[in-house]
């Protein structure tokens, strides 16, 4: 039986750029081997649940394989808090199984609808990377379905492993993965939260207290000027243990909820977010933010993923879509980070979201994006006039300063400032002409870069 296949448009979550492919969706190992070998001239990429801001999960005039039909969860060690899932399971459906037994995924990354396979292919981080890494540090092994149709067991430390993760699904199809995970007593987070003044307050809080914390998170107003330049909102948090919770709540302190509130409307009105509307907005955030909170206790779907509660929440950008633009800089680059600040307020970016945040160790992943440093990501309207000029000087900037651009959030990346910011990118060819000489892999993201 051959997999289901429909010709479709496809577009990252940021709903820019929209290409032709065929999509197929296979529901069986088998059905995805024989999809990898029917690819065709123009071949395929992997594709989750289409979380990825840019074009790194498209591939125009090909096939784009969705792996959300291999969704079953294999084994769970209860006790040695490890899972052996597919690729195709979401972080919600294994933060609803794992967290009644006890365990959290590891990281978590800005939403919960994301693949297994999705994570390992962004390596995705979260807010505890100061603490955690990013995902493929708590990954133990992977199979994957390579370019010739076979299945190989991959485990950490080689360069297959270090080139898959991160790799954007370049190197094949992850069809499992056994991951470990982090236990906890309850589904509530104990959270404090405190108004910071500008930028050069908010970095030295930062430097001075992350280490006191598991998860820490920055909210910026990049729309405040002058002495409040980068104004903003710091959020701490633990996973509260079972003592902390009131007695009322202890007979199911592992209970998962996720409150859902009405979609966005298909169609909004161009301009919706515009710097008035925004500013307001950031005003209204700033202001009712408690000065210093500390204790709160708050659902753990709340804290990670407040905009998760709110169906095709990407569509308020109207229909010219966003542009999400994160980079990293390292330590002792942190004057690019304030001249970076600067620019985009003093151009009166109307930016609603804007979450600053450090980076400890990096992955060994040979694209995997953190690197130790400052990371700040940015959502912008797709339309915003002079966009595009403004990023390529930013671009500039960072890759100046031996920084870096996320790659799964990215869509418009000048190719020619790829090796500064990923240094082991030719070996990453290198190891893809080595397994994969077809080119049977490939999406928009690998053609406009060159990988």
């Amino acid at each position: 039986m051959s997999p289901d296949t429909a010709p479709v448009t496809v577009t990252g979550w940021g709903r820019t750029a929209p290409t032709a492919a065929r999509l197929i969706r296979p529901r069986s190992y088998e059905e995805a081997a024989a999809a990898v070998r029917g690819c065709g001239v123009r071949g395929g990429i992997p594709r989750g649940l289409g979380r990825a801001y840019g074009d790194a999960a498209q591939n125009a005039g090909g096939a784009v394989l969705d792996m959300t039909g291999l969704d079953r969860i294999h084994a769970i060690d209860a006790e040695g808090g490890t899972v052996l899932c597919d690729a195709g399971v979401s972080l919600h459906r294994l933060t609803e199984v794992l967290l009644p037994l006890g365990w959290f995924v590891p990281v978590l990354p800005g939403t919960r609808h994301v693949t297994v396979g999705g994570a390992i292919g962004a390596d995705v981080h979260g807010r505890n990377h100061h603490v955690s890494g990013s995902f493929s540090r708590h990954v133990l092994s992977l199979e994957l379905l390579t370019a010739d149709g076979g299945i190989r067991t991959v485990s950490r430390g080689t360069p297959l492993f270090d080139a898959t993760t991160g790799g954007l699904g370049l190197t094949g199809v992850v069809l499992t993965a056994t991951i470990r995970l982090l236990p906890v007593e309850t589904s509530l987070m104990s959270v404090d939260t405190e108004r910071v003044a500008d930028l050069d307050d908010l970095m030295a809080r930062l430097t001075a207290t992350d280490h006191r914390h598991r998860y820490s998170v920055a909210w910026i107003d990049l729309l405040a000027r002058g002495a409040a330049t980068g104004r903003a909102v710091l959020t701490r948090a633990d996973h509260a243990p079972l003592d902390a919770l009131p007695a009322r709540a202890r007979g199911g302190p592992l209970a998962f909820r996720t409150p859902q509130f009405p979609p966005v409307p298909a169609f909004l009105p161009e301009g919706l977010l515009g710097r008035t509307a925004v500013g307001l907005l950031n005003e209204l955030r700033y202001r009712t933010a408690p000065r210093a909170r500390t204790g709160r206790l708050q659902r753990i779907s709340a804290f990670f993923h407040p905009l998760d509660g709110v169906p095709h929440w990407n569509r308020v950008y109207g229909r010219g879509g966003l542009v999400h633009h994160q980079f990293v800089v390292g330590r002792g680059q942190e004057d690019v980070l304030r001249r970076i600040v600067r620019r985009i307020s003093e151009q009166r970016c109307p930016a609603l979201t804007a979450v600053l945040k450090r980076f400890g160790e990096a992955a060994p992943g040979w694209l995997s994006f953190p690197v130790p440093g400052w990371t700040l990501a940015v959502d912008l309207p797709a339309g915003l006039p002079g966009l595009g000029a403004l990023l390529d000087e930013l671009d500039q900037e960072v890759a100046t300063a031996g920084g870096r651009v996320c790659l799964a959030k990215d869509s418009r990346l000048r190719p020619e400032l790829l090796a500064a910011m990923y240094p082991r990118v030719d070996d990453f060819r290198s190891l893809r002409t080595e397994l994969d000489p077809r080119g049977v892999f490939t999406s928009d993201l690998s053609r406009r870069l060159a990988l």
